[in-house]
C-alpha cells in the first residue's frame, strides 16, 4: 500500500495537480491573491509556479518552496519565462530554508491545507518575514455552515490520501490570527464553483 501511494504521489498526482489547478477559474483567485506582492516574495508550495505569471513585474525576486521535486521541475521551465529572479527549493513550510526576517511577502495558496502542522508552517512565516511583512492568502477551509462541516470532517481523511494531504477542514482564519498575524482584509465565501465542501475558501491579506 505504501508503495502504491508512493507512486500515486510522485508519478500521478504532479501532473494532474498541474492542469486541474491550472483552470481559469483558479487563475482569477490567483491573480488577487498575489496583486499586494512587493519586494522580496517567499511562496510556499509553489508547486509547479502557477502562481508566477500573475505576479507584479517590479519584483525583486521571488523564493519559491515545495516538498515534491516533480512539481518543482515543472516551476524551473515556468520560472524561465519571468521577469524577476526565481528561486527554487525543496523543503517543507515547517522547516523552511530561508533566513530570518528576509521576505517582504509570504504567499499561501491553496497550500496551508496540506501541511502536516499549519501552526509550525505559520511560526516560520513570522520567523522569515520581515516587521510588518504580509501574508497574502487563497485556501480553502472549513465552512462555518454545520452540515456542510461535518460532510468536510467526514470526507477528509479519505480525500487526503488521494490529493497530496489535503484537508477540507482546516480553520484558517482562525490559525492565521492564532499565529500573531492580524488579518487586514478577507472574502470568504464559496469562491469556486461546486458543492462548499470543495469550494468554501478564504482569500486575503493579513500582516504582522
Amino acid at each position: 500500500m505504501a508503495s502504491s501511494l508512493h507512486f500515486w504521489d510522485h508519478s500521478i498526482l504532479p501532473p494532474v495537480l498541474d492542469r486541474v489547478m491550472a483552470r481559469s477559474m483558479f487563475g482569477r483567485l490567483r491573480a488577487k491573491a498575489t496583486a499586494p506582492a512587493f519586494g522580496r516574495v517567499l511562496e510556499i508550495g509553489i508547486g509547479s509556479g502557477l502562481n508566477l505569471g500573475y505576479y507584479p513585474r517590479s519584483l525583486e525576486s521571488v523564493i519559491g518552496v515545495d516538498p515534491s521535486m516533480p512539481l518543482l521541475r515543472r516551476a524551473h521551465r515556468r520560472a524561465a519565462w519571468m521577469a524577476f529572479p526565481v528561486h527554487l527549493r525543496q523543503g517543507r513550510a515547517e522547516n523552511l530554508p530561508i533566513a530570518d526576517q528576509s521576505v517582504d511577502v509570504a504567499v499561501s495558496t491553496w497550500t496551508l491545507c496540506s501541511v502536516d502542522d499549519p501552526e509550525r508552517a505559520l511560526a516560520e512565516l513570522r520567523r522569515v518575514l520581515r516587521p510588518g511583512g504580509l501574508l497574502c492568502y487563497c485556501e480553502h477551509g472549513l465552512c462555518p455552515d454545520p452540515a456542510t462541516a461535518r460532510w468536510q470532517r467526514r470526507l477528509t481523511p479519505a480525500w487526503r490520501r488521494v490529493a497530496g494531504g489535503c484537508r477540507l477542514d482546516r480553520p484558517h482564519e482562525q490559525l492565521i490570527e492564532a499565529a500573531g498575524f492580524r488579518i487586514e482584509r478577507q472574502v470568504a465565501g464559496r469562491l469556486l464553483p461546486g458543492p462548499a465542501v470543495l469550494g468554501w475558501h478564504q482569500l486575503g491579506l493579513a500582516r504582522l
